[in-house]
């Protein structure tokens, strides 16, 4: 099965793939671990990457398509993948369907995760991190029992910076500039399975199943 999940950040876009890999049987692929691993094995593609990381710039299209193109090309792909953090445009899907095109294949569902933008800002606002073992802590949903103090080892609680409410809302701003435009163009193909990720890890796990035949 080949299939893309799309969500805001928070969404728990990452712990949704992981279960999706562990009943699918195929890899998570992620923009992030697909440069390390290229870079890492010094393939063509990976070093054209790392240059641009070691500026500190993003790395072109070309060069993040082909990186797509050779972990296609890896053995545990061969029943599918779930693609996590790609495509981001639209240049990017038609580029991704012309590497499908060429393996003779397709892809047969893109997942995503709606949840409403205040239901995420108060979710991710609400964490609280431990300096000293980095358990996080939820003012509302898992608070501690003595506040600003960690359950599980006694050390201090704080809210990173990322979890602040005014950088939550500019991640969502460009989520959804990009983001939409993306969902557009897979409606376009009919594979776009929407899912309620406003429910429990399970409940959201259930309805993507549903929603795949998995």
């Amino acid at each position: 099965m080949k299939i893309i999940l799309i969500g805001p950040p928070g969404a728990g876009k990452g712990t949704q793939a992981k279960r999706m890999i562990d009943r699918l049987g195929v890899p998570q692929i992620s923009t992030g671990d697909m440069f390390r691993a290229a870079v890492k094995e010094g393939t063509p593609m990976g070093l054209k990457a790392k240059e641009y990381m070691d500026k500190g710039v993003l790395v072109p299209d070309d060069v993040v398509i082909g990186v797509v193109e050779e972990r296609f090309g890896k053995p545990d792909c061969a029943g599918g993948f779930v693609l996590d953090g790609f495509p981001r445009t639209q240049e990017q899907a038609r580029a991704l369907d012309g590497i499908l095109d060429k393996m003779g294949t397709t892809l047969d569902h893109v997942v995503v995760i709606e949840v409403p933008d205040d239901y995420l800002v108060n979710r991710l606002t609400g964490r609280r991190t431990c300096r000293g073992c980095n358990y996080m802590h939820h003012i509302e949903y898992d608070p501690p029992k003595k506040e600003g103090v960690c359950d599980k080892c006694g050390g201090e609680l704080y809210q990173r910076d990322d979890d602040k409410e005014e950088t939550i809302r500019q991640r969502l701003k460009t989520y959804h500039a990009q983001t939409s435009p993306l969902i557009t163009y897979y409606s376009g193909k009919g594979i776009v399975r929407t899912i309620d990720g406003t429910g429990s890890m399970e409940q959201v796990q259930k309805a993507i199943r549903d929603a795949i035949g998995a």
